[in-house]
């Protein structure tokens, strides 16, 4: 079933990415301001570049589709709701102040049953939507 599942192309309409940089150095950011202001069912917004890597800010609920990133591991952070991560063998599940980092290679589903709030941390090259 996972196979089929996987062989699938995902329907990339249905997220709204924003990769661009949206806060620079010393630019205080407004979290809460943010989530009141989305509209959008699958919303990432990239906040901030620290070194080789950015913080980007997850408002979503919903599925994301099965993928992996092959050379990049992939940090989650809860601030509000509960994000559910299938991986091959099990679900993680994440409820506010709790956190997981993803293994690169390993192939997951990222979806909440709730509107929820994260944060996520990965090197600024990473394809969001996978290899």
């Amino acid at each position: 079933m996972l196979e089929k599942i996987l062989n699938m192309e995902p329907d990339y309409s249905q997220y709204n990415t924003h990769l661009d940089v949206k806060f620079e150095y010393l630019q205080k950011m407004d979290i809460n301001a943010m989530v009141q202001a989305c509209e959008h069912k699958w919303f990432n917004q990239t906040l901030t570049k620290v070194n080789e890597s950015v913080v980007r800010l997850g408002i979503v609920k919903g599925d994301y589709h099965w993928h992996k990133h092959d050379d990049d591991d992939e940090f989650f952070y809860v601030l509000q709701g509960q994000l559910l991560i299938d991986i091959e063998v099990s679900t993680i599940e994440l409820n506010p102040n709790q956190g997981v980092t993803i293994p690169k290679g390993v192939m997951h589903r990222p979806h909440a049953p709730i509107k929820t709030v994260m944060l996520m941390i990965e090197t600024l090259s990473i394809q969001p939507t996978g290899n």
